[in-house]
């Protein structure tokens, strides 16, 4: 198990708890809305926000935190963040706050305590780029997007 180390804001609502998996086998834990005002933010068509979540956290180093959209927002109100998965590196100690997108037809409504996404603790592995002459060649080769077929 790894430990994330969290912290409050100065003005974050404590009552709204520390991000929690909603069942035994979450593999994302919830991440609430936590407007210093208490109050809310309508989301237009279209429109993003930045929608706080008053806390911040120490990542251990070889992890990161990865932000995912919550499965039933996208679904039932198009809800989702643009930058998905955002990723949150084991060296930043700024406020936590989640990129938020009304992909929908609707205006939406994200009111102080709202569950607005999920969290990912997930190692991380560093690459050695090394530069060479030629790559070796594969079936696909240099295929790109719907190279490998139609499912179906």
């Amino acid at each position: 198990m790894v430990a994330i180390r969290l912290t409050w804001d100065e003005d974050a609502d404590r009552s709204l708890g520390l991000p929690v998996y909603a069942s035994a086998g979450a593999a994302g834990a919830d991440l609430r809305a936590n407007f210093p005002d208490r109050g809310s933010v309508v989301l237009e068509p279209g429109a993003r926000a930045l929608v706080p979540t008053g806390l911040r956290m120490a990542i251990p180093d070889g992890y990161e935190v990865q932000i995912r959209p919550r499965s039933g927002l996208a679904l039932k109100h198009g809800i989702t963040l643009p930058n998905t998965p955002g990723t949150i590196d084991s060296d930043y100690r700024g406020p936590l706050g989640v990129i938020v997108m009304n992909a929908g037809q609707d205006a939406f409504e994200i009111a102080h305590g709202d569950r607005i996404a999920q969290m990912i603790v997930a190692p991380v592995l560093r690459a050695e780029f090394e530069l060479v002459e030629t790559l070796d060649d594969t079936v696909r080769g240099a295929g790109g997007f719907g190279s490998t077929g139609v499912s179906g």
